[in-house]
């Protein structure tokens, strides 16, 4: 299982989330990022490895991802 800290993450667009921690799927045993949008309260559920890779923005890598602080 990759490992995931919980804590506030700042996402590519500028919108900050909670992570509350990393499960598996019941059938498929995908591990899911379980997470939490911080302006409107909104739970969101993704894919580890949609979470934690690196997205191309102006030529440049950067993760879809960051993380900023428990």
């Amino acid at each position: 299982m990759i490992k995931i800290k919980p804590g506030k993450y700042l996402h590519y667009k500028g919108k900050y989330y909670r992570v509350i921690g990393v499960g598996r799927h019941s059938e498929t045993l995908e591990e899911l990022v379980f997470y939490q949008k911080l302006d409107d309260g909104s739970w969101w559920i993704r894919p580890v490895k949609m979470f934690t890779e690196l997205i191309t923005i102006g030529g440049h890598k950067i993760p879809r991802f960051k993380y900023v602080e428990e």
